[in-house]
């Protein structure tokens, strides 16, 4: 397992074109039968080959994003924010941008703006999740989201701090979400859950 901060903190970043590389890989990665169909990962490559390098960042109306679901180790909880923009809890996410080092320091980056974790385990590189989203009128010019999803592990026990994007942090049963959640959540979530626990039956996955 990998820290946060071993390997992925963004420093340096690659060119915004091996950037684009690296997020065909992992969304070649993502398993067809499993979290993301396979109907789902042609469409993103499709829309990777069709717009390049403009879908990392914000210059689009759709681009790339890449989402932490964060899980305690029992994988019964998950830590979400209260998005003031959507008006709903929902994992950390954001952007993927120029000068982050791939799409999972995106990821980790997010994490660690949004709720002050730093010591999460990553229980693969692989990414968990690939997902297809509209954005309600609050989120401005951005109108869909292409979110690559990884799962973290961290402590219930540990101080949580968000930023300026949300009102609150909080950690939250899986089985018992709030009500105010995007469409879809709890099967993502879900999806996490049962990544982790392929990865632990097959750590070399």
């Amino acid at each position: 397992m990998a820290g946060v901060g071993r390997g992925h903190d963004g420093a340096g970043g690659l060119a915004v074109s091996a950037l684009l590389d690296d997020a065909r890989r992992v969304v070649e990665g993502v398993d067809p039968d499993g979290p993301g169909p396979a109907e789902m990962r042609a469409a993103v490559l499709a829309y990777l080959d069709a717009h390049g390098e403009a879908t990392i960042g914000r210059e689009l109306p759709e681009h790339l994003t890449a989402s932490a679901f964060v899980l305690d180790p029992s994988l019964t909880r998950t830590l979400l924010c209260f998005h003031r923009k959507g008006q709903f809890w929902v994992q950390p996410g954001g952007h993927v941008d120029p000068d982050d080092a791939d799409v999972l320091a995106a990821a980790l980056r997010e994490l660690r703006e949004e709720t002050g974790v730093t010591d999460a385990e990553v229980p693969s590189a692989r990414a968990a999740d690939l997902d297809r989203h509209a954005l309600g009128d609050g989120f401005g010019r951005c109108a869909w989201h292409l979110d690559v999803g990884y799962v973290v592990l961290a402590d219930p026990a540990r101080a949580v701090a968000g930023n300026d994007e949300s009102t609150d942090v909080a950690w939250w049963p899986v089985d018992a979400l709030p009500d105010e959640v995007p469409p879809g959540l709890g099967d993502r979530l879900a999806r996490a859950a049962a990544f982790v626990r392929a990865v632990r039956s097959s750590p070399g996955r």
